[in-house]
């Protein structure tokens, strides 16, 4: 059963790594997937969120540093290093590595686990944000088979994973939330 799945993982990466490879592709998932390019927009929005965003922008943001921190260390220090599943670029000898390839394990993905986690932490909270949201994590979970450091697995499961951190903080978040509207609507009828 295990070699029949990893026949399906196999031959969707090589469908993402290769039969959908061209040059426009190539720049664009590069660009995306480099974690980097994203810094100035990630602190931009927490800004917005936390200057901007009243009280329930205050909770997202300083929740997004718990969110982040613990789906990345559980994910990068537990998980990765418990499963030390090879990467397809060290594993393949065919796979197209478009930003090379480092040493580190493949799964399950902190890129899916991390993004998934914050995108759906933020649109429990902002509800309107909910697909631009989930479509940004799921093409910058994409490019990592694309780019041919992740088997398509190691991204659902860190997809789920990280829906799943994102949807436990979220419901802390709102809690949080409900307890100070409680507060306030108690301290305005005395």
């Amino acid at each position: 059963m295990a070699d029949f799945l990893y026949s399906i993982d196999l031959n969707i990466f090589y469908f993402i790594n290769h039969t959908l490879s061209n040059p426009v592709f190539d720049k664009f998932f590069t660009l995306i997937t480099n974690v980097k390019n994203w810094y100035i927009a990630y602190i931009i929005l927490w800004c917005i969120a936390f200057f901007k965003g009243g009280r329930i922008g205050k909770i997202a943001a300083i929740g997004a540093i718990f969110v982040i921190t613990f789906s990345d260390q559980l994910n990068s220090s537990l998980l990765k290093n418990l499963f030390e599943r090879i990467r397809p670029c060290n594993a393949l000898t065919d796979a197209n590595a478009l930003l090379g390839c480092s040493g580190s394990y493949s799964f399950p993905s902190s890129h899916g686990v991390n993004n998934f986690a914050i995108a759906v932490f933020f649109y429990r909270l902002f509800p309107k944000l909910k697909w631009v949201l989930l479509v940004s994590a799921g093409l910058i979970a994409f490019s990592r088979p694309y780019v041919g450091v992740h088997y398509p697995s190691d991204i659902l499961v860190g997809a789920l994973l990280g829906w799943g951190i994102g949807y436990l903080f979220s419901l802390l978040a709102l809690k949080i939330n409900d307890y100070f509207e409680k507060r306030i609507v108690a301290k305005n009828e005395n």
